[in-house]
């Protein structure tokens, strides 16, 4: 993966860096061959096959002050039988992610799994 992951983090509090850093995990531990782009500028990290973001990318970690967020590009499609995803967009969910527990729960990497087979390019 990019130093540039890195240098985004960097910019961020240990707290926020260190969730930031147990999401990426997560993202690579279910897709390990999983492209990483980074935005520096927007704070932002995506994951997918490609660089663009809404054809080629399943997920998406953006750095705020006290948290990060999860967020799927196409997540109003995804299975969430628990309702952990937010937002009313027509596609994209997101999670506000401020502890390090929430990125152990169980359907978390469940709805990672489904949006990494989501995208018909990323199943090849």
């Amino acid at each position: 993966m990019s130093n540039e992951f890195e240098e985004m983090v960097s910019t961020a509090t240990p707290e926020v860096a260190n969730l930031a850093r147990q999401a990426r995990s997560l993202i690579q531990d279910v897709m390990p061959n999983v492209v990483e782009v980074v935005w520096l500028t927007q704070r932002i990290s995506g994951y997918g096959v490609g660089p663009k973001k809404m054809s080629e990318q399943f997920c998406y970690i953006a750095l705020f002050q006290n948290r990060i967020n999860l967020g799927f590009y196409y997540g109003a499609d995804l299975p969430d039988p628990q309702n952990l995803l937010e937002g009313t967009g027509q596609s994209m969910r997101h999670l506000k992610i401020s502890r390090p527990e929430q990125l152990e729960n169980p359907a978390l990497r469940d709805l990672v799994v489904a949006a990494s087979k989501h995208l018909p390019k990323l199943n090849k």
